[in-house]
């Protein structure tokens, strides 16, 4: 199964490290990341293979969600699918 993981916010040293972290953490093995700095903004989009973690999609977005509590962030963890529907037309 793979997950699509968004990342927003002001810039700051570390976000990808705290991100990726959690991901090598859990043996969530990041497929594909774009990232760009956008004036004072981060946006992040990673593709990351969930299916040999060691904890369920629950706990990795608990662990997702306080990474951006502590950053000041906006982080999303999506089902691939469920991604794909969103933008599809």
């Amino acid at each position: 199964m793979r997950v699509v993981v968004s990342v927003i916010g002001h810039d700051q040293v570390g976000i990808l490290a705290k991100v990726t972290e959690v991901c090598a953490k859990h043996n969530a093995n990041v497929i594909d990341v774009t990232q760009s700095v956008l004036q004072e903004f981060f946006a992040m989009i990673m593709l990351v293979d969930v299916e040999k973690t060691d904890v369920s999609l629950q706990t990795f977005k608990d662990e997702m969600d306080q990474v951006a509590k502590e950053k000041s962030l906006s982080i999303h963890v999506m089902h691939e699918d469920i991604f794909n529907a969103m933008h599809t037309v």
